[in-house]
Order: structure tokens, then sequence, then C-alpha cells
């Protein structure tokens, strides 16, 4: 199965590293100079994955990771130098999956790559088939998720959140164990991560938001009232 990745990033020998590491690895790449033309060919082509930097021209990373949002799920990784908490917080509330700082590591960026590829292909929660909880219906198959029959929109790491809270269902989990289990043991981000997610994803739930309760001191829990 063809997988195709758009690289949106304004340093041409940027762009180059990375279209020549994802190449190697057999994945279709599309690039873009600037977050204008990152949003044209991402509507107008089959994009799978987007490594998306944060300063660019005409519009910024976060700009466009919203304006994506709107119309789809699709993974999307930022790239940036900027470190500071509340960037990535920014980056996070805009809708991004994964936030990568420069200077980074090539492989482990394409490491990070396959392993959101895995996670939205159906690898985390492969065999546990479909749950339905108080009207809300979790398919770990084709990562849909259902209020009273409508569909929820949610991004991979989003889906990736609600399954782990799922599968251990009335179980206290930490937000280190959630950033482990989720993000990987690889991943560097800090605890304010999980709160944004847990944030949005309540947001999305809408009325059965109530099925994910904060533990005081701890983290967070997946819990069916009776």
């Amino acid at each position: 199965m063809q997988r195709n990745i758009l690289i949106a990033e304004d340093d041409a020998r940027m762009r180059k590293l990375l279209h020549d590491y994802l190449k190697k690895e057999k994945f279709n790449i599309i690039e873009a100079d600037n977050g204008k033309i990152a949003l044209e060919k991402f509507k107008k082509m089959k994009i799978n994955l987007i490594i998306l930097d944060v300063m660019m021209p005409e519009l910024d990373g976060y700009s466009v990771s919203k304006a994506i949002r709107e119309i789809s799920d699709v993974p999307i990784i930022m790239l940036t130098a900027k470190s500071e908490e509340y960037d990535k917080i920014a980056g996070f509330e805009s809708g991004i999956d994964e936030y990568v700082t420069k200077p980074f590591s090539p492989k482990v960026l394409v490491a990070r790559v396959k392993n959101l590829f895995q996670r939205i292909e159906g690898t985390l929660g492969k065999k546990e088939g479909i749950e339905y909880i108080d009207g809300l219906t979790i398919n770990f198959l084709s990562h849909e998720v259902l209020i009273n029959d409508e569909v929820v929109k949610l991004s991979p790491k989003e889906f990736d959140l609600l399954a782990y809270l799922v599968v251990n269902k009335g179980i206290a989990l930490s937000r280190n164990t959630l950033l482990d289990n989720v993000w990987g043991y690889d991943y560097f981000g800090d605890l304010r991560t999980v709160d944004t997610h847990i944030k949005r994803l309540r947001e999305k739930l809408k009325d059965k938001s109530y099925l994910i309760t904060t533990v005081r001191g701890s983290g967070y829990k997946f819990e069916v009232k009776r």
C-alpha cells in the first residue's frame, strides 16, 4: 500500500534530508515550501501523514494544522526549533499528533512516522473488536468511534488515548503511564501533553465526557458508573 507523506518545510536542505530518509523506507513524498502551498496540496491530493514545520511563509504550522483539522484527522507531526512548554501546548491544541524539536535524529523521526502508521492501521487494540459503552461505540478494527450512531471525528492520537483508557477501564492510569503506552517510551514530551489531549477528547465526546474521570493526584480513568 502506497503511503503519501507531505513535508511542509521552507528550508530546502531540511526538506531534502527528510525526503531522502523517508524515500529509503518506500514512502511517497510530496513537498511544500510554505504553509499556503501545503494546504492547497493537501486539499488536492491523497495525503496519509504530514510533517509540518512551524515557522513558514504565508501560513505558519499552527494555522495549517487548525485548517486541516477542520476537514481531516490525518496524522500530523510538527517539526520546530521552539521547545518552550507554551509552544508545545499550542501545537497540540492546533491538532497535531507528535511534536519533534530541532535538532533531531532523522532516524528517530522515521521511527515516529512508522509508529504512527502502525497505530492508525490497527495494531493498537486489534484483538479487542468492538466495545459498546452507554451509547458510545469504539471499533478497534476500523478506529471508528460513534455516539448514538453518529461518528465522532478523532485524530489518531486521540483514538489511541481513548482506546488505551477503554482497554484499561476501571484502572487509574498516571500521566506517565499514558505517555509511555500511547506516545511511546522514547517520547520526551511533558505531562501537559496528556492533559491537552484529554481535554480535546472530552470536548469531542460531549455528553459522554463523564466516562473519562480525573483521579486526583494521579491521572485519569475510564469509568462506567452503574
